[in-house]
């Protein structure tokens, strides 16, 4: 007499199965959950330098990080001019960055955190290259 084949899924298969399931889970939200990416290649402002002598740092990329405290300025051929806070060791500081129009589709609210890549102009006024919300 001739055995019938089983109908059940081996249970090695099904522990494979749910293992690779959560592991696209978790992988999945890890990625999500992920801010957009830092400006990593370039140097972090020291406020110090800047609050020193803010033009010898014409010519030089930097990354400032802060919390937009107030829209100053906003043309729509020019781009807008706001005031960042940026916490340092002696206390907050205020830095006012130019967003040239090529932002100008970004929606930059107040009391929102952002890292902006910033080139200094000639009188020491940086001028944003990058911009992240944070």
């Amino acid at each position: 007499m001739a055995r019938r084949a089983s109908s059940h899924l081996h249970p090695g298969i099904i522990i494979g199965a749910i293992g690779a399931i959560v592991v696209a889970v978790v992988a999945g939200k890890s990625l999500i959950g992920k801010k957009t990416a830092t400006f990593g290649d370039v140097a972090k402002l020291s406020v110090d330098e800047l609050l020193e002598n803010g033009n010898s740092l014409r010519g030089n990329e930097y990354v400032i990080e802060g919390q937009i405290d107030e829209k100053l300025q906003w043309t729509t051929g020019r781009g807008q001019f706001v005031s960042v806070k940026i916490e340092a060791p002696g206390g907050d500081e205020f830095v006012g960055i130019e967003i040239p129009q090529d932002f100008n589709t970004l929606n930059i609210d107040t009391k929102q955190k952002y890292s902006f890549r910033v080139k200094f102009r000639q009188g020491g006024i940086p001028v944003a290259t990058g911009v992240n919300r944070l």
